[in-house]
């Protein structure tokens, strides 16, 4: 999708987990259409680093952590809800605290920040809430249960968001991909391989590619895509939707 780069001069977006990845694909992308971006990330270096590539800001938090949302100043137009982690392992083995601090990260802190961004987005008569969910908020997997119990929780999230928000001019809305290629996903591919006693190759043909009919990994920048065009006038009237960026895997 090509967006005008002054699509959305004037709007200031905020990209949670902005420093690699999806985020920081959002985070160019958004700025490309003429955003002011805000960079939010645990990862100072990596913010900062980013900031200084597209003009943007940073705020440096752990998001996993109640008290440093509180103190962050969420004023933006537009909330991108991207952070996030992955931990692989069967129930009998997962760690609770694990277990609780995914959910704090991928679920708890999204509410959050919508909490914080929604009255002045009401006051404006304009705001974009778009939350990075997963094909996993639509399906589940084997060893994954906080990922997946976050990601369906958000989903959820999401469509309330856009219940109580359409009135006062805010869209929110999922973006749900397959298997992007990032560092979280490396990771996963590791973890999987140690779990299942595999090589790390038949990871991604076997199980990561087996429900897509598009038989490759997705790219940060086309999930990016699809969250600039959430943004623009020609999306004014999609809420509460999930947008499958799953090559064809929830369509089985």
């Amino acid at each position: 999708m090509n967006h005008s780069a002054g699509e959305l001069k004037g709007r200031r977006a905020l990209v949670s987990g902005g420093a690699a990845g999806i985020g920081a694909a959002c985070a160019r992308g958004l700025a490309r259409a003429g955003a002011d971006v805000i960079v939010l990330d645990r990862d100072a270096e990596g913010a900062k680093a980013l900031a200084a590539e597209i003009g943007a800001q940073t705020l440096v938090a752990d998001l996993s952590d109640a008290a440093e949302i509180a103190a962050l100043a969420v004023d933006v137009d537009i909330l991108v809800n991207n952070a996030g982690v992955q931990h692989v392992a069967a129930i009998p083995d997962f760690p609770p605290e694990t277990f609780d601090r995914l959910l704090r990260l991928m679920l708890h802190a999204p509410f959050l920040l919508a909490r914080a961004a929604l009255p002045a987005m009401y006051e404006r008569g304009w705001g974009r809430i778009i939350n990075i969910s997963s094909v996993h908020g639509h399906r589940a997997s084997p060893y994954k249960s906080a990922y997946v119990a976050a990601k369906h929780g958000l989903e959820g999230l999401s469509k309330v968001i856009a219940l109580e928000s359409g009135e006062h001019g805010v869209t929110s809305n999922c973006i749900a991909p397959g298997y992007v290629r990032t560092a979280l996903v490396e990771g996963q591919i590791a973890a999987q391989a140690a779990t299942r006693h595999i090589p790390a190759e038949d990871v991604v043909e076997r199980l990561m590619l087996s429900e897509s009919v598009v038989k490759r990994l997705i790219e940060p920048e086309e999930v990016a895509a699809v969250a600039v065009f959430l943004c623009t006038p020609a999306a004014s009237y999609i809420t509460g939707a999930s947008i499958a960026v799953d090559g064809g895997w929830t369509a089985r």
